[in-house]
């Protein structure tokens, strides 16, 4: 039985989005390669490991069996490159939507003073670690509270909520809104890593519709074309600019607490100052 990275990664996808589709956009690739994928992994484990239906998609018992050890084999063989692409002289830094926002730069500059000779890399990475668990990133800035035991994290800071929306709309001409003007919209909501859930507005007071999008590009084009209302934290509105679309920040809106996370079982290097760094420098930003 030969088994691939490749095709464990498209059966953990399709487990974790639950449509084929929807690992496709997560992992970059077609519906039909990951199709292959998973029946190319079916047909070396000797079994059906996933229900197809027009409606649904459930694990079977073989399924079932398997996916926790696919989900160790991919963490393990991120641990793996995360050892091998380390260097002393880089800090990979994971998000997923924005990094710092209009920081971004001001932190890169400072970083590379109090430490000579090494630099912060961001990488973006459309996961719920933005890229821990991927090994893309050695640190990463998550949005969302990340409950997972494994990883240490820090909260720095908190960003005001932006709303996005189309240049045409009527509410683009305000200079800010309020959460009753989004009542009854369509709101574009990422799942998978954004921060926009129903309860943020009082109850029988939220959207119309929440439309599902997988990543920032697909959110950004949706609104554009006027088919959604979005809502993200300053840090996309500062780092997503996109024609036809605009931002205005929603004053009566619950703020996004920003935390750093990284592994707690092998922290990278000087992480401490890092979020020294980050932490004084938000706190001087609101004042």
């Amino acid at each position: 039985m030969e088994l691939e990275l490749r095709q464990l990664r498209a059966f953990v996808a399709v487990v974790d989005e639950g449509s084929f589709t929807k690992a496709a956009s997560v992992l970059l690739t077609s519906q039909a390669s990951i199709s292959r994928a998973v029946s190319a992994l079916e047909k070396a484990v000797g079994a059906p490991l996933v229900e197809r239906t027009t409606r649904q998609l459930s694990l079977t018992t073989t399924g079932a069996r398997i996916v926790g050890h696919a989900r160790r084999v991919l963490e393990e063989t991120a641990a793996i490159h995360r050892v091998a692409d380390e260097s002393p002289n880089e800090l990979r830094v994971g998000y997923a939507w924005g990094a710092f926002g209009r920081h971004t730069v001001d932190i890169q500059q400072r970083w590379s003073v109090i430490n000579p000779g090494s630099e912060l890399r961001f990488v973006q990475s459309q996961t719920p670690t933005a890229g821990l668990v991927e090994g893309m990133a050695d640190v990463a800035i998550v949005r969302r509270p990340l409950t997972d035991e494994r990883f240490a994290t820090a909260l720095i800071g908190v960003e005001a909520r932006h709303a996005a929306l189309a240049s045409s709309d009527p509410l683009a001409r305000r200079r800010s809104l309020r959460m009753n003007d989004l009542t009854g919209r369509t709101i574009a909501v990422d799942p998978l890593t954004g921060t926009t859930t129903p309860d943020l507005w009082p109850e029988g007071a939220g959207p119309g519709q929440m439309r599902e999008v997988h990543g920032v590009e697909d959110w950004l084009t949706l609104i554009a074309a006027g088919k959604a209302i979005g809502m993200s934290s300053e840090a996309t509105a500062q780092q997503h600019l996109r024609p036809g679309v605009v931002y205005r920040p929603v004053r009566d809106a619950q703020p996004i607490p920003m935390w750093l996370a990284w592994w707690k079982d092998s922290p990278p290097k000087n992480v401490s100052g890092l979020v020294q760094l980050v932490c004084d420098l938000y706190a001087t930003k609101r004042h």
